[in-house]
């Protein structure tokens, strides 16, 4: 009876370990959302495997990212780099089975027989800047640009075609940071939006999208109002959120629909940046005299709008009502 109990127990432990072990592989992976660990891993492998067929020297990081190596596997600085976060958004939506051909896309579109996408020669017409979540991108490479806002990079970038190039190191392309900088909000004026508008509570937001840059037209927020809203210079500034590289959503404060707004574009804002590739900023920001602030907690998320602050004294302007987290 006694061995009996001792089989018993190493069987329980072995189950509890085995049981431990799945509940490891099904937690959420804290940056290759919303994959778990185990699908992470997977996603991992297909994506080593997709850039070793193709002759590129890269290995997985540990921080959603295949970067750059020598021969004998240290980092290097210069080279192409891989973030995983949008493919991992691509294939969460995708059967098992049909995995390993989105990644072989997806490196199609990144790499060819010739090397990374070349530098475009007409810059003044095909240079923008792009909108770019910070954590996504390898910090010492996130050193190299300016933020726009907290946790946004403002990167020069190219469109191929096939695939968006981004251009951390600006002496690659021939040009002072000063001259990349004007010829992409140049570009970025120059582009059209698709615009919807969505209704909530009997409140307006303007939805844009039509671009791999729609985002980034933050940027160029006063082409935006008075191009896709017909709005010049609105005197109490609007709430905008840019939470995925495709999408932007502007309220322009009239009156106390502002309050419902904010519920709203928060809401958009936060699924948006988390379950869409390219991932901006799940926040929202109030835009006012070509100054931005932001307005939902970056830890939490939550709606937080301090007494004192331009928001609230627009708001206070307005009649409208403090909404839930509004702060003394």
């Amino acid at each position: 009876m006694s061995a009996g109990n001792d089989n018993d127990a190493r069987g329980s432990g072995c189950g509890g370990h085995r049981r431990r072990k799945d509940a490891d592989a099904q937690r959420p992976h804290p940056v290759l959302e919303p994959l778990t660990m185990a699908q992470a891993a997977r996603l991992v492998r297909l994506a080593g495997e997709a850039v070793a067929k193709r002759g590129l020297s890269m290995q997985y990081d540990g921080a959603g990212a295949l970067v750059p190596v020598a021969s004998d596997g240290t980092p290097v600085r210069d080279g192409m780099f891989a973030g995983l976060v949008n493919l991992a958004r691509t294939v969460a939506g995708l059967p098992r089975q049909q995995w390993r051909s989105a990644v072989t896309a997806h490196f199609d579109q990144m790499t060819s027989p010739d090397g990374p996408p070349p530098i475009p020669d007409d810059l003044e017409s095909e240079l923008y800047l792009r909108l770019v979540c910070a954590s996504t991108i390898e910090p010492s490479w996130a050193e190299r640009v300016p933020e726009f806002v907290p946790g946004v990079l403002t990167v020069p970038a190219t469109y191929t075609g096939r695939a968006v190039a981004m251009h951390f190191d600006i002496n690659s392309l021939g040009v002072t940071r000063e001259e990349a900088t004007r010829m992409g909000l140049a570009n970025l004026r120059r582009l059209r939006d698709k615009v919807e508008q969505v209704q909530y509570n009997r409140t307006d937001i303007t939805l844009l999208t039509g671009s791999m840059f729609t985002a980034s037209r933050a940027l160029v927020l006063d082409t935006v109002l008075r191009e896709s809203l017909q709005v010049e210079n609105p005197p109490l500034g609007c709430l905008v959120a840019m939470p995925a590289r495709d999408m932007l959503l502007v309220h322009v404060l009239r009156d106390q629909t502002v309050v419902s707004a904010l519920d709203m574009m928060s809401k958009i804002a936060t699924a948006t940046f988390l379950s869409r590739p390219g991932p901006v900023s799940p926040h929202v920001y109030y835009a006012t005299d070509h100054e931005w602030h932001q307005v939902t907690d970056p830890s939490t998320g939550e709606i937080r709008v301090l007494a004192g602050s331009p928001l609230a004294d627009a708001m206070q302007s307005l009649g409208a009502e403090r909404p839930v987290g509004f702060e003394r």
